[in-house]
């Protein structure tokens, strides 16, 4: 008993240690990189949407439009769930759509919203559980609802520039230049 509790002892001692000097690095803020570098860490406040599409509705199509309504210059799919009766997808590594019809279960959405341009995975089952994704297309139909939350980036617009590594337009992030301020001046 007294080998157990001394083990233990000397793990929490450990435990609490390489918390301590763990610490001050988890609380340190990371610094901003210059816009153009591939691993921008840009801290940005976020404001939340949520959306419900009604059947019949293009989720790829609705989400435009709330992009465009609110000229959201950087957004992020929080969460996506919901149903579909046609699903339209480019596959990994495929020029051409591939359409799937029947009832699917919506069980990922995920990417990036701009006016600059979107990037959006979709990941839909059928009804035996087979699984297919892919980049979201025009052509998903919702079936019964589609329960979208979307965050926007206050400080910071995404854009597409050209990546010469494969010469595809890829995001780049850039900070949000400051408003002006509303503060009238002293006299």
């Amino acid at each position: 008993m007294l080998t157990c509790l001394a083990n233990f002892s000397r793990r929490l001692l450990l435990f609490l240690l390489l918390a301590l000097a763990a610490g001050p690095l988890l609380a340190q803020t990371p610094t901003a990189m210059s816009a153009s570098s591939s691993s921008a860490v840009l801290p940005s406040a976020m404001r939340t949407y949520t959306l419900r599409l009604k059947p019949g509705q293009d989720l790829r199509q609705q989400l435009n439009a709330f992009v465009t309504e609110h000229q959201v210059k950087a957004g992020t799919m929080v969460t996506g769930v919901g149903s579909l009766t046609q699903a339209t997808l480019r596959l990994a590594n495929q020029e051409n759509p591939t359409v799937y019809r029947g009832h699917f279960e919506i069980v990922s959405l995920v990417g990036t919203l701009s006016v600059n341009g979107s990037h959006l995975h979709l990941s839909v089952s059928d009804s035996t559980g087979r699984t297919v994704g892919g980049h979201l297309l025009d052509g998903n139909l919702v079936y019964t609802t589609a329960e979208l939350v979307i965050g926007v980036l206050e400080e910071v617009e995404f854009r597409r520039e050209i990546d010469p590594t494969f010469g595809y337009r890829e995001l780049t992030v850039h900070p949000t230049p400051p408003k002006p301020s509303t503060k009238k001046p002293r006299r």
